[in-house]
């Protein structure tokens, strides 16, 4: 590993420059500095000495829509019809949208670690921003946009549960919650094949195979931090996922996209036996 002081210092630092991202509430304005964010980080232009500022996970920046409702009262999604189809699309561009909060925090919160590990998590940030992009426009394409369709708030819960400590957070958000993309998405983009929605299709298939690398960068820093603390990784994430979960882990599991994410046959094995 690189060393954890970044030896440049010509625009400030990156805690800083992450804060002012994480605090815009406006969608367009949030996307294009995360993008300037990435470009600058990119160029060498932060260092990454003592900031004294600590943003409160509960006080990050969204925008005043979509109206955030409880998941049951969310509309249905379905394939069978375009308003259905819509609203799943509204939903996983919701879920892309907090995944860029998601990737800033994972940055911005936890600030004893090495280089690499903030590089990774600003690439998965301008990433989920691509992401959005691709969702948004197809929303629009279909009469629609983001924010029209009420949507819930459980992601950034949990980013809210887990801002004290870096393991936690590595184990229930990239490692849990995140691999479910990996399990379902193959069943979504199949199911807009089959209604002939190629380009919807198209999309998603550009966003799970982002998202493998995305959960694989979550499993190299959980595995990171566990080997730091001398303490066995499997046994951990079961652990953590008892402690802080309610209820069982939800299948079924794509194994083999999983697998391409780094997880171990041992967890495997143990996922589908929880």
């Amino acid at each position: 590993m690189n060393s954890k002081i970044s030896n440049s210092t010509q625009n400030g630092n990156l805690f800083a420059a992450i804060e002012r991202c994480l605090l815009i509430c406006e969608v367009s304005g949030k996307l294009a500095q995360v993008e300037n964010l990435y470009r600058e980080y990119q160029k060498g232009c932060f260092e990454r000495s003592a900031y004294g500022s600590f943003l409160l996970a509960s006080r990050v920046g969204f925008p005043e829509l979509p109206e955030l409702v409880r998941p049951k009262d969310l509309p249905k999604r379905t394939f069978h019809d375009m308003k259905g189809r819509v609203a799943l699309l509204h939903s996983i561009a919701h879920i892309e949208f907090n995944a860029i909060n998601l990737a800033l925090d994972a940055a911005y919160r936890f600030r004893e670690m090495p280089e690499e590990y903030y590089a990774d998590w600003l690439l998965v940030a301008v990433e989920e921003v691509k992401h959005f992009r691709l969702l948004q426009e197809r929303l629009k394409e279909l009469g629609s946009d983001y924010g029209y369709l009420p949507a819930h708030r459980g992601l950034w819960d949990m980013a809210v549960q887990t801002a004290g400590d870096v393991l936690i957070r590595m184990a229930l958000i990239p490692r849990y919650l995140e691999a479910r993309g990996l399990d379902v998405t193959p069943q979504m983009i199949g199911k807009f094949e089959s209604v002939g929605d190629q380009k919807s299709s198209r999309i998603l298939k550009i966003i799970l195979n982002d998202e493998v690398g995305h959960v694989r960068t979550g499993n190299r820093w959980f595995n990171f931090i566990c080997l730091e603390r001398r303490i066995d990784p499997v046994s951990t994430w079961f652990r953590l996922i008892r402690e802080n979960l309610k209820g069982p882990v939800r299948g079924p599991f794509n194994l083999e996209l999983r697998r391409q994410a780094d997880f171990s046959d041992e967890e495997l094995k143990q996922l589908l036996e929880y």
